[in-house]
């Protein structure tokens, strides 16, 4: 056994909330121990985030091959290298994976260890043959991928996000079974890059987000030829001579080639022996107060496995905030208000705040819904890319609640919205900005610059500027 390690800051877990945190307590001056068992990098580089969006942009460019008829350019179905689309995405991966390398923050003045930790007291954690004491421990564990309980699912191979990125053959006809971001953002690729697809929801698609803009992004996945099949229930899975075969309620048998499960993620918490240390916990995640502190004031859960919200920027801005409340003891309290997400389909779905329903169910009637289609964005038109619209609520007075963007680039049109909400802005900031022409931006400045109409425009308005007209010219 080596000799007791006794850091300033001790943290489990080299995911997006762990590095995070690393880096501003070393970068502050402080003794800080890093205990990773698996990749450095976590779900987000090399199982989530990173390779999605990689394999994405790769199904984006061969539907482009597709689309050129509108433009006046022959529309020629694409050669797809299915091998060489899945280099591609290896190749993002080993080119951000530096940023999150040992040697970086040992750089930094990180000590990393390569070790699975356990909790041996309250305070004292066990890394292979290191104990590791600090009065400030931060456990950042991260989520896995679930397996609903289907009869036979653990007998058949199939695919998760940790392991769909490691295939190198395009599959024939993949099932997805869960209707998720997750599940339409990979139907929606391999279906582009020439793979038939069917996706298997057992409730409504995207059935977090507003159901006005994810029906946008369900009827381009059925328009592009992926089979969408919601409310179905499964009965078990089996091997077949095609590949897998998903049993259905009712008798029917659904043979596809390759089978992908997108239907809920854990905390990774086993094996910490949270007991012994004192830390409270569900099977959802790690309990955690709103300055994301433990039962034990000396432990913090950021990130995926305090069952909060499974996004990499929320692990990072829960890392922020223990940096604030912990380091700098400064107030620090996570705000559900201003928490955004997006999908990344194409047309993207994104939305920050609460929703028109959630919004109704605060404030009754006394709410304004503001809806600008990007069909009369001028850019949209030029672009080719209508479908879509943001939709903006606010309260009487004008405070923004919520917004939502369904489009191309939601993902980033959504920010604005996002400071807004954050700064507790009303409509009239969101109105009175001037962005550039022509872009896709407009259109939130149109929707908000709606909320006036009615009064700009309105009768009285009217007779008070005819009133006006009369007087002499200044």
């Amino acid at each position: 056994m080596s000799a007791e390690l006794i850091p300033d800051v001790c943290i489990v877990g080299g995911g997006s909330a762990g590095l995070v945190a690393a880096a501003g307590a070393a970068q502050l001056g402080l003794d800080v121990i890093l205990i990773e068992r698996g990749l450095m990098g976590g779900d987000c580089l090399n199982f989530g985030c990173v390779p999605s969006k990689a394999l994405i942009a790769a199904a984006k460019a061969a539907q482009a091959q597709r689309s050129g008829a509108a433009f006046g350019i022959a529309p020629v179905e694409p050669n797809v290298d299915f091998a060489k689309v899945m280099d591609h995405v290896a190749g993002v991966i080993a080119a951000i994976a530096p940023n999150d390398s040992v040697e970086r923050f040992e750089k930094l003045g990180v000590r990393v260890l390569k070790e699975e930790a356990r909790f041996v007291g309250r305070t004292t954690l066990q890394a292979g043959p290191h104990c590791v004491s600090s009065r400030r421990i931060v456990l950042a564990t991260g989520s896995r991928p679930t397996t609903p309980p289907i009869p036979g699912l653990a007998d058949v191979p199939h695919f998760t996000n940790e392991t769909v990125f490691a295939n190198r053959t395009l599959p024939g006809h993949l099932i997805v079974i869960g209707g998720g971001p997750i599940g339409l953002e990979m139907a929606q690729a391999h279906r582009r890059l020439g793979a038939r697809v069917t996706v298997l929801e057992a409730f409504d698609f995207l059935a977090k987000d507003d159901p006005e803009l994810s029906a946008v992004v369900v009827d381009r996945l059925r328009e592009e030829g992926v089979a969408l099949r919601g409310g179905v229930k499964i009965s078990g899975v089996e091997r077949a001579a095609a590949g897998i075969a998903v049993l259905l309620d009712g008798g029917e048998r659904l043979e596809g080639s390759h089978l992908l499960v997108a239907a809920g993620r854990a905390p990774n918490i086993e094996g910490l022996d949270l007991e012994k240390a004192g830390v409270l916990h569900t099977r959802r995640g790690i309990s955690v107060d709103g300055s994301l502190r433990t039962s034990n004031r000396n432990v913090w859960a950021i990130g995926d496995c305090n069952g909060l919200y499974a996004f990499t920027h929320m692990a990072g801005y829960e890392a922020s905030l223990f940096i604030r409340g912990a380091l700098f003891r400064a107030p620090a309290r996570l705000d559900p208000s201003i928490v955004p997400w997006a999908t990344y389909t194409d047309p993207e779905l994104a939305q920050v705040g609460v929703s028109e329903s959630e919004a109704r169910k605060t404030h009754g009637e006394a709410i304004r819904v503001l809806r600008w289609k990007l069909a009369e964005n001028d850019r949209a038109q030029a672009e080719r890319e209508t479908d879509g619209l943001v939709k903006v609520i606010t309260d009487s007075r004008g405070r923004i609640l919520g917004a939502a963007i369904v489009g191309p680039h939601a993902g980033d049109l959504i920010q604005p919205w996002c400071l807004a909400i954050s700064r507790r802005l009303k409509i009239a900031a969101m109105a009175s900005f001037v962005p550039p022409y022509p872009t896709l931006g407009e259109a939130s400045k149109r929707a908000a610059g709606s909320y006036y109409t009615e009064t700009l425009f309105g009768p009285r308005t009217r007779w008070l500027v005819r009133l006006l007209a009369r007087l002499p010219v200044w």
